[in-house]
């Protein structure tokens, strides 16, 4: 049997039902709550705001829709007043996400943070020298010639990890008399708070974390500058202990005793990724939610997205859409 369709009609054609049937295969009919996708329309309004376009987003599609629900799953975060996690890599302190990231433990907006050795000592040397704006396509060989060192199209002068290292040797110093005179073993977390109390700077994201006792951890703190000062400053004043077993029953107890926790209370109830990594690799930070729920890391019911961007793009927009409201609406 052959059909006929109104478009074929007009010209006398007729498609074999085989064809028919496996190409113009007929559509069922959509749920009565399926969203149709449609984009802000500039023309509609004289003004439009961020808030509008970022509103528009949710039936964008693609990226656009996960950005739109990151923002959703982070403002019923602060309106449960549920703890809230915040973790980064280095890059991002070295880029002008810091100033974010200060922003939010100046206002007392995050309860605990979470990230890498670099994460930690790129947030001290900004508060001692700048980073600069450079470019991707630099030379290395060239810039290893000129003492600078390239993050992607950040620059940081060697002498910047020199003027670390003038700072924070006194405080080993003072650390490591303490440990002999009273027997302190610091762990990363402490090590951390206590160089936040030292730098007694504004500007930096750990000094606001000593202030309103917002709890660090960075398991890998010597995998970095960090390390290394350690590791000169040993040669002269041998003897300093780091404990990071302390800190592993920090965060445990920290999301034990809290009303909404992680895989100690079978799962987080929300969470937001922000990354460019793919899961194909299988590697931890190209995971997706999905993934994370296999591990007991978030409910089986909880709201979790993932919003495949560079942070550095999306991150400015999340927390204008989230933590500076819920800090306008609350002050």
């Amino acid at each position: 049997m052959e059909h006929k369709t109104p478009a074929t009609e007009s010209i006398g054609l007729q498609i074999p039902s085989e064809i028919q049937d496996s190409v113009l295969q007929k559509s069922t009919s959509m749920p009565e709550n399926s969203v149709p996708i449609k984009g802000i329309n500039f023309e509609k309004k004289k003004e439009i705001t961020l808030s509008d376009i970022l509103e528009s987003y949710r039936t964008t599609g693609l990226q656009a829709t996960n950005l739109n629900k990151a923002i959703e799953i982070i403002n019923k975060m602060l309106v449960d007043g549920v703890k809230i996690y915040l973790g980064y890599t280095s890059n991002m302190v070295t880029s002008g996400l810091r100033e974010i990231f200060c922003y939010l433990a100046k206002n007392n907006l995050i309860s605990c943070i979470v990230t890498s050795a670099g994460g930690i000592e790129e947030d001290f040397i900004k508060c001692l020298a700048d980073t600069y704006l450079g470019d991707f396509k630099l030379d290395g060989k060239t810039l290893r010639k000129k003492g600078l060192n390239r993050a992607g199209n950040l620059l940081i002068p060697n002498d910047n990890y020199c003027k670390f290292e003038d700072w924070i040797n006194p405080i080993l110093d003072d650390m490591v008399a303490e440990q002999k005179e009273k027997g302190t073993i610091f762990s990363p977390s402490s090590i951390i708070n206590r160089l936040g109390k030292e730098i007694n700077n504004e500007d930096s994201v750990y000094y606001w974390c000593y202030k309103n006792n917002i709890p660090v951890f960075c398991p890998a703190l010597t995998d970095g500058s960090i390390g290394d000062m350690i590791y000169f400053h040993g040669f002269k004043n041998p003897g300093f202990i780091v404990d990071i077993a302390q800190d592993i029953k920090k965060i445990n107890d920290s999301t034990v005793f809290a009303q909404k926790a992680e895989v100690m209370r079978n799962g987080a109830d929300y969470a937001v990724y922000v990354s460019t990594a793919q899961e194909f690799d299988g590697c931890d930070s190209g995971a997706s939610p999905d993934e994370a729920i296999s591990w007991g890391k978030i409910k089986l019911d909880g709201e979790a997205v993932k919003v495949f961007s560079d942070a550095s793009l999306v991150f400015p927009l999340i927390v204008s859409e989230t933590f500076v409201k819920f800090l306008a609406e609350k002050n």
